[in-house]
């Protein structure tokens, strides 16, 4: 009984760094490449892509049903069922660049991550899908927490050598890694994007 008011106060609110790590159970949709590091507009494409992949399964196919859990390291993923030869693999939080909640598709989460620099598409959007809107809200929100101690601990590595760096700010190197994670609810990204196409 207790689980269940939990889970409506829980699922509606932030999520702080002193909660993680934070465990949620997922169906994992896929990866699609991904053109770019930020932003709505390279996720919506390829979990478009995917889910309609995911819709046409045939009945004996199923997406697999994961444990994914979120902590400081990163993201970590255990399918659960149907058995699989690889059944656990983890992103780790200096290789995940943005993170958000799909506007069309809203208990989609999706996530680019970066894989090799020198691969001809270094990166990659993961999708999952959860249980309800908000889980998938709660979800972005555990990441952010992530993200941003990852970037507390980066700033007190770099101590005070943050001024006077050398390098551009857009290369990726593993202790600099930039990322964004989109917290506006699906409607306010959806608003946003109209204006930014009748700008362009």
């Amino acid at each position: 009984m207790a689980s269940n008011n939990s889970s409506t106060t829980d699922l509606d609110g932030q999520v702080n760094v002193e909660d993680l790590p934070i465990t949620f159970k997922v169906k994992y949709i896929g990866s699609e490449v991904a053109r770019g590091l930020w932003g709505i507009k390279y996720t919506r494409r390829p979990v478009d892509l995917m889910v309609g992949v995911a819709k046409n399964l045939p009945p004996n196919k199923v997406l697999p049903n994961c444990d994914l859990k979120v902590s400081t390291a990163g993201v970590h993923l255990e399918i659960i069922a149907p058995k699989a030869s690889i059944n656990h693999w983890s992103y780790p939080i200096d290789t995940i660049s943005y993170g958000v909640q799909d506007l069309v598709y809203t208990r989609v989460f999706a996530m680019i991550v970066v894989k090799d620099e020198s691969s001809p598409h270094p990166f990659e959007v993961h999708a999952f899908v959860c249980d309800s809107r908000a889980m998938a809200r709660k979800l972005t929100f555990a990441l952010a927490a992530a993200f941003q101690d990852y970037s507390r601990r980066v700033k007190e590595a770099s101590g005070e050598e943050d001024g006077n760096e050398g390098t551009p700010s857009d290369t990726i190197t593993p202790t600099r890694q930039k990322f964004a994670i989109d917290l506006r609810t699906p409607e306010e990204i959806q608003a946003g994007e109209q204006e930014q196409e009748t700008e362009a």
